[in-house]
C-alpha cells in the first residue's frame, strides 16, 4: 500500500544502534527516503552538507553526552520541521523547540507516524 511518507525525506539522528535501525526500516517501509542515520553530530553536519535538505528530522537529543540542539539549529534555521526523541522530561528542552513535537522513549510506531504526519502536514493516517 502506497504511503504518504513516499518521496519524503527524513533525517535520523540517533546514537541508540538498534533504534535508529528500527527508525529506518518503518520510515523506509513506508516509502520514505532515510537520511542516516547517523550517531553523532560530525556526522549530522556531513550529510547535511552533502545531502539536499531533508523534509523532515527525528532528532534524539542526547547523543551519547552531546547536545542535538546545533543540529537542530542548523534545521530550524532552514525551516525543516523537527521530532525530537529522548528519555529525559521534557522541562529539558531548550525554551526555543518548546513547540517541537517529542516522542518520550520508549515509543511506537504509530506515535512515530502520527507526529510526522502532523509535522509534514500530510491528510491522512501514514500506514
Amino acid at each position: 500500500m502506497p504511503s504518504n511518507l513516499a518521496g519524503r525525506r527524513i533525517l535520523v539522528v540517533e546514537d541508540e544502534y538498534i533504534l535508529a535501525q528500527c527508525l529506518r526500516d518503518l520510515l523506509e517501509g513506508d516509502g520514505a527516503e532515510v537520511l542516516g542515520p547517523v550517531a553523532n553530530l560530525e556526522d549530522a553536519d556531513v550529510l547535511l552538507d552533502t545531502c539536499p535538505l531533508p523534509d523532515a528530522a527525528i532528532l534524539d537529543i542526547n547523543l551519547g553526552g552531546q547536545s542535538v540542539y546545533p543540529v537542530a539549529d542548523r534545521l530550524s534555521n532552514e525551516h525543516v520541521p523537527l521530532l525530537f526523541t529522548s528519555g529525559y522530561d521534557r522541562e529539558l528542552v531548550p525554551p526555543r523547540y518548546a513547540d517541537s513535537p517529542q516522542c518520550t522513549k520508549p515509543f511506537g510506531v504509530q506515535q512515530v507516524r502520527e507526529k510526522l504526519a502532523a509535522l509534514l502536514d500530510i491528510n491522512g493516517d501514514v500506514h
